[in-house]
Parts: structure tokens; C-alpha cells; sequence
């Protein structure tokens, strides 16, 4: 809002300049959701629990037994602390800006319906998983439409750390991008079990993925680097930069020991935007590592699962997810979850090395 009113004005008063900088909108856009996520989230918190909205706790974790009732579905304090400063900050005519809110209101509907269903029941056990899928996947269809209807767009694949391999996947790339998003929404909310395990490595993910949106729509700065250019993305930049912010203040009170959970409304959503910011910076194969982590605890569901069924009952791990192995075998979770942040922050750098490794 201020970018589209004050940055016009900026021909008569030199002062409104500065609106014009996406790095000063997107400082700012970090800032606002912080400090409003942190003014905000103990009135959230008490509004969840006047509403009931307490967090059933799975038996087989004896260690969680205390967090019974902790209030769950904060995801929807993600949600309005960065739609607030999104609107101060954004360019509200950048349609990569709206693509980009849409998949992350689509697939946190998508969670809050789940949310609700598992409220009302008193379990664990919210819609069923394909109802879900289903929900998961027209948001995404929806999303990648819009993205592939761009002429500005390229349906080419970027490969990592090799310049020269660009395979052009034509409309195949829509049900690929779809698969992008909604592995990614799942993974971060498998991975969404300790205080902080997920919100923190999804931060993370959000800084990398400033910096690739921010020299994807550079032309000198993606010319250097071999980047595809794509005029006008450079805007999503503050729209990371409010994700950060808004993850940050939520992990203000989902740090251990939590105060409030950020339900599926808030680990799908924000797992399906991680994903679509990748597709949005063509950097879409290099998500795997920049959330690492998210696909180490799922692959440890999907080895687990199958492996179990092979053999007749036997495990690979005490228990799946992995967060929930190492649990079982006496660590401690808060180490578990520093441990697992600076495994996420070790992979944001292996990931930023394509920067130049090409």
C-alpha cells in the first residue's frame, strides 16, 4: 500500500524514494510482522483458548503428555501478521505477490478444515488423507495455471550446478509443480511435531528463497549468476522477507516449551508456499535441499511404513517421524530441536552454493 501511494510521489519529494527499494520494503515488511506478531500473539493465544481449540497428544509419546491442550491452529496468527504487513509493504499489483497469498490461503483452508474436524472429534484424526490430497492438489492446479499462463514464465527445469542442462517439460511442468507443492506442504507438516521443529527450518527456507526471487528478477544480477530472468519478481522478496518475520514471531511462543501450535492450517500452508517459491525462483529441484530436513523426516515415515508392511511388523526406527526416534531413544527434545535447525541451516548453505557452483 505504501509502495503504490508514496512511491509515485517520488518525483516531486525525493524522500518517498526510499519506497521504491525492495530491500527497504522488505526490512520493513520483516519488521512489521515480527514486532505485530509478538504484540498480537498472546491475544491470539487466549482467543484459541477460549475457543477450545486444544491440541490432542498422540499416546505413543509419553514425553508430550504435559503439552495436552496447548492451543493449537496459531498458524492463523502466521497468516494475519504477514496479510498486515503484506499490504503495507507489497506492491498490491504484483500478481506473483496474490499467486503467492492464494497458495498459502488455499492450502492453510485446506489445514483449518482439518484443524476443525480433528477439534470436533477430540483426536487425532481429522479429514481423511485422500480428502485432503484432493483439497491439496486443486489449490495447486489453480496456482500452477496461473503461473504457466505467464508469458514472462518458462516451463523449463533448472538443474542444479549444471548450466546447460534446461529440460523444456512444456505442460508437463503443471502436474510436476503440482507435485512440488504438495510433497512440500506434507513433508513440513510430518515434520511438525516438537516445539519450533518445523517453523524454524521453514524461516530458513524462506531467507534462501529471498535470495534467489530477489536475483531471479535482476536482470544484471541473474545474468551473472545464470539464473532465468523473470521481470517483476523481484517483489517477492518482501514477501519472504514478511514470511520471516511472521515465522519468527510465531516461534517467539511455539519456542520450547511452546505456547501454541500452528496446526495444519499453519505447517500446510506453509509447506505449499516453501514449494511454490522454489517454482517461482526456478529453483525447483534445489528445494529438495534447502528443505533437507523435511525430506529426511519423510522419507523416514515412507521407509518405516513400508518396510513394516514387508516384513509383517517390524520397524526401521522406534518410531516415525525421525524427531520422534531420537525421542524414543532418551534425547532430550530441546537438543533435538537445535540440532535440527543447524542441520536446516547447514543444507541453506550447501543450497546457496549453486549460487556460483554451475
Amino acid at each position: 500500500m505504501f509502495y503504490n501511494f508514496l512511491a509515485p510521489l517520488a518525483s516531486e519529494w525525493t524522500v518517498f524514494n526510499v519506497f521504491r527499494y525492495i530491500s527497504f520494503r522488505s526490512m520493513a515488511a520483516l519488521i512489521t510482522a515480527l514486532v505485530l506478531s509478538i504484540l498480537v500473539g498472546p491475544r491470539c493465544i487466549a482467543w484459541l483458548r477460549r475457543l477450545r481449540c486444544g491440541q490432542y497428544i498422540h499416546g505413543d509419546v509419553k514425553a508430550h503428555a504435559a503439552k495436552a491442550g496447548t492451543p493449537t491452529m496459531g498458524g492463523l496468527l502466521i497468516f494475519f501478521t504477514m496479510f498486515v504487513s503484506l499490504l503495507l509493504w507489497g506492491d498490491l499489483k504484483s500478481p506473483y505477490l496474490w499467486q503467492t497469498m492464494l497458495v498459502f490461503t488455499g492450502f492453510g483452508a485446506v489445514g483449518l478444515w482439518d484443524d476443525m474436524v480433528k477439534l470436533r472429534r477430540r483426536t487425532n484424526k481429522g479429514i481423511s488423507a485422500w480428502t485432503k490430497i484432493g483439497g491439496q492438489l486443486l489449490v495447486a492446479m489453480a496456482a500452477m495455471f496461473l503461473l504457466v499462463w505467464n508469458p514472462s514464465y518458462s516451463t523449463q527445469l533448472t538443474v542444479p550446478f549444471f548450466k546447460d542442462i534446461n529440460p523444456d517439460l512444456g505442460m508437463l511442468y503443471v502436474p510436476f509443480g503440482m507435485l512440488v507443492m504438495v510433497s512440500a506442504s506434507n513433508a513440513v507438516n510430518l515434520t511438525d511435531g516438537l516445539d519450533g521443529l518445523a517453523i524454524g527450518p521453514s524461516v530458513v527456507a524462506a531467507i534462501v528463497f529471498s535470495l534467489f526471487v530477489y536475483i531471479t528478477g535482476n536482470a544484471r544480477f541473474s545474468a551473472y549468476l545464470l539464473f532465468p530472468y523473470i521481470p517483476g519478481m523481484g517483489e517477492m522478496t518482501v514477501f519472504c522477507a514478511a514470511f520471516v518475520g511472521a515465522g519468527l514471531g510465531f516461534l517467539w511462543f511455539n519456542a520450547y516449551p511452546a505456547q501454541v501450535f500452528m496446526g495444519d492450517v499453519g505447517s500446510l500452508s506453509i509447506g505449499g508456499t516453501l514449494g511454490y517459491l522454489a517454482l517461482l525462483s526456478k529453483q525447483e529441484l534445489i528445494l529438495a535441499v534447502v528443505g533437507g530436513l523435511f525430506v529426511a523426516e519423510t522419507l523416514s515415515v515412507i521407509l518405516q511404513v513400508g518396510y513394516f508392511r514387508w516384513t509383517g511388523g517390524k520397524r526401521i526406527f522406534r518410531m516415525a517421524p525421525l524427531h520422534h526416534h531420537f525421542e524414543l531413544k532418551g534425547v532430550p527434545e530441546s537438543k533435538i530441536i537445535i540440532r535440527f535447525w543447524i542441520t536446516s541451516i547447514l543444507l541453506a548453505l550447501v543450497a546457496l552454493s549453486v549460487l556460483k557452483l554451475r
